[in-house]
């Protein structure tokens, strides 16, 4: 499990992005991909996952 901030989840439309803790690196967010409700600033575990658009965070959950 990877872990990482919330840097930006706007629940109308359902997406974000998570800033891993160690890596830096941006992944994006689905509302399809979230076990636990997140807000900005939240601290989650996370797993990736490779997509058609490139890697997204997936079994998100607040940690």
């Amino acid at each position: 499990m990877n872990k990482g901030t919330v840097k930006f989840f706007n629940e109308s439309k359902g997406y974000g992005f998570i800033v891993d803790e160690t890596s830096q690196q941006e992944f994006f967010v689905h509302i399809t991909g979230l076990i636990d409700k997140i807000r900005d600033g939240d601290v989650v575990t996370y797993e990736t996952k490779r997509g058609t658009k490139g890697v997204t965070a997936v079994n998100v959950k607040v940690s």
